[in-house]
């Protein structure tokens, strides 16, 4: 058996996303920049559950970040 065919578990940890890739991609979706190849890629390799998790912990972030500023401006 070659190398190639040997399926190690550094060659499956590659193919899976990390949560940098995850969170990179969250917060292109977020922005609205999103290519087509990388949402197509997302839904091949990625974790539903992990888009979801990074997704609303963004969402949080990101009303949080509106409740401070409107509260700082606001007295």
């Amino acid at each position: 058996m070659s190398k190639k065919e040997q399926n190690s578990p550094k060659d499956t940890a590659e193919e899976s996303f990390s949560i940098k890739n995850v969170i990179g991609s969250v917060a292109a979706a977020f922005l609205g920049v999103q290519s087509n190849k990388n949402r197509e890629k997302d839904f091949t390799k990625g974790k539903f559950s992990h888009f979801v998790i990074v997704g609303l912990i963004a969402v949080m972030l990101f009303i949080g970040g509106l409740v401070t500023v409107v509260s700082l401006v606001l007295p």
